[in-house]
């Protein structure tokens, strides 16, 4: 993962820090928004615009003014894209539909925002919105965050609702659909990497901006890279949380999905959206023509000759998070131990080794599911912890997401919430949010794994859970009971000291400790995802990628959804929710890239 050199946020704008007194209830926050809009409105004529905002307030903008994923933090950068000649926004509108009705929100006692929606148009298309203002001193209000959306191009917005397509099919299904999949009288634009959640997700929204993509997965079958994992693996995250865009998971589904019952969705939905998938499909040989600025691609599928596109536009890579390349820890001496080695992305199933011992290296999520697994299966195992994990409830992660992501919650508008604070923001919320939720959720569970040596701490700076998926993509545990286990013994634990080597026997550690073990899984993580597109294109193309992942000074994720620094060529990475929201944002990137139309970026 890449480094982070993430800008300082100042504080949260409380109403002591404005010398502002507490908003009554009663107060008509549809009639304030509507005002500051007007006011912007207007102001952006006059370009007196200073007077709406904090001298600290952040504008959020994906694609709408910038042509990019960017976070703008004070009043200074705001005011150079709003001198810009792009920033000019047209037909404003405040929302007032039922979800987008503005509303004051406390979220702690001395804070308070004014949350309201809106829309607008830009020379490319249309977006939406959504503002959070605060009082101040003199009774005005002023904008603390703003953030702008590009949500469809002019002229050409997605096949769906009213928009889908009204020509009848005449044709035998079976037949149409097998010309579409194997391309017989096209060839695709854009080829996309990886048949997970992001690839699929990506392909889809291409689909219905009439965009021809093809995904390639390696694995026999679409929902493999979740079904051939550990058999005991399951969403840590809640299912109103993880939907998939144009269809979300039935009603009847559990909170906490299995990862078998996810990888058949996933081949469900490649059938039930049309898309064009080749399994057991990899690119044998690609080459980039910098005159043209397209790809050259020949793919080998299952055992049909090599096929070659030409003039491939654009390149995206789905392969999840590190690229699926394994972060294996070299030990010295493993051949001369008698048991197995695993890593957690490879392990199956602790059926065969009951009765037997095991030792799992790494103590976030897949760590405790490996263990439990173990465990429930008669294994006499030991967790050995590295570093400090923080530990958080699915109880309070539930609590956490209850707000937006709830049953019946409306996505559009939730997703559009949640993606609307700068990280420095999130960053100030969560620092104040985290240790309430270690307190109200956990602190039994919290002081029993302190009583039994495992090392927890609140996250990044004490901002929990978001820091670290953003900058590691992982060293988190969300507790589905794998710590109550800890805390009860069954479950050993090892902390301190660092591996030395192995034993023909087991592991030992560098304090002298000897722990036996049949089997050994390290659930260690994964890799740079440099390597996985460097294993496909070569060193000539890695060597003008941005780091991938991790955060920029602006608090935005490197390389990931926006441009990698390669042309033609994208990363798609998330969890499902990310994956959800911003597939869109890469699809509508590469739509307006293909036809000419996107401007370049601020």
């Amino acid at each position: 993962m890449a480094s982070n050199s993430v800008e300082s946020a100042p504080a949260l704008p409380t109403l002591d820090r404005l010398n502002a007194t507490k908003v009554h209830e009663s107060v008509n926050a549809t009639a304030i928004a509507q005002e500051w809009l007007s006011a912007f409105s207007e102001a952006q004529n006059t370009k007196d615009i200073e007077t709406l905002f904090l001298p600290d307030a952040s504008w959020r903008d994906i694609l709408a003014l910038t042509s990019d994923i960017r976070s703008l933090n004070g009043w200074a950068k705001i005011k150079a894209l709003l001198d810009s000649r792009r920033s000019h926004l047209t037909s404003l509108r405040l929302l007032e539909e039922p979800h987008n009705v503005p509303a004051i929100d406390n979220p702690f006692p001395d804070l308070t925002l004014l949350l309201f929606s809106f829309e607008f148009e830009v020379p490319i298309g249309r977006g939406s919105g959504i503002g959070r203002l605060v009082p101040t001193s003199d009774g005005k209000w002023k904008a603390y965050t703003i953030f702008t959306c590009l949500d469809s191009l002019k002229n050409n917005v997605e096949k769906v609702g009213v928009n889908r397509s009204w020509v009848p099919i005449v044709e035998p299904w079976e037949e149409l659909r097998k010309r579409q999949i194997d391309f017989v009288d096209s060839a695709p634009d854009v080829i996309i990497i990886g048949g997970g959640q992001a690839g699929l997700e990506v392909a889809a929204h291409l689909k219905l901006l009439d965009v021809p993509a093809l995904v390639l997965e390696r694995s026999p079958r679409i929902g493999d890279s979740w079904r051939n994992r550990y058999d005991s693996l399951a969403l840590h995250d809640t299912v109103w949380y993880d939907h998939m865009p144009y269809l979300p998971f039935p009603t009847s589904w559990p909170v906490y999905p299995s990862a078998g019952k996810l990888a058949n969705w996933l081949e469900a939905y490649a059938e039930t959206l049309e898309l064009s998938v080749w399994t057991s499909s990899e690119i044998s040989k690609i080459t980039w023509d910098d005159a043209t600025k397209t790809w050259s691609v020949t793919i080998r599928r299952g055992t049909n000759e090599p096929r070659t596109f030409n003039k491939i536009k654009h390149v995206v890579f789905t392969t999840g998070f590190g690229g699926g390349v394994l972060n294996m820890p070299d030990v010295p001496n493993q051949d001369k131990f008698k048991g197995k080695v695993f890593h957690s992305a490879t392990f199956k199933s602790a059926r065969e080794f009951s009765g037997k011992k095991a030792i799992v290296v790494g103590a976030c999520n897949s760590g405790h599911d490996v263990a439990q697994d173990f465990l429930n299966h008669g294994v006499d195992v030991t967790m050995y912890q590295r570093s400090p994990t923080y530990v958080i409830s699915a109880k309070a992660i539930a609590g956490l997401l209850g707000g937006l992501f709830k049953e019946g919650t409306n996505l559009e508008y939730a997703d559009r919430v949640n993606a609307s604070l700068p990280y420095g923001v999130v960053k100030l919320l969560h620092q104040r949010i985290t240790p309430h939720l270690a307190k109200a959720f956990d602190k039994g569970i919290l002081d029993g794994l302190g009583q039994v040596g495992f090392m927890t701490d609140l996250g990044p700076d004490d901002a929990g859970i978001f820091p670290l998926l953003l900058t590691r993509g992982g060293g988190y545990y969300i507790d589905t009971g794998g710590s109550q286990d800890i805390i009860d013994g069954k479950i050993k634990l090892k902390t301190g000291s660092t591996i030395k080597s192995y034993t023909e026997n087991g592991l030992e550690f560098e304090d002298g400790t000897v722990l036996d073990a049949d089997v050994v899984v390290f659930a260690t993580g994964f890799g740079d995802a440099t390597e996985a597109v460097k294993a496909v294109c070569g060193s000539e193309v890695t060597s003008k990628l941005l780091p991938i992942w991790g955060l920029d000074e602006e608090g935005e994720l490197n390389s990931v959804w926006k441009s990698s620094g390669h042309e033609g060529l994208w990363i798609g990475i998330g969890n499902l929710a990310m994956c959800r929201f911003y597939s869109g944002v890469l699809a509508l990137q590469i739509k307006a890239n293909i036809d000419g139309i996107l401007p370049p970026k601020f």
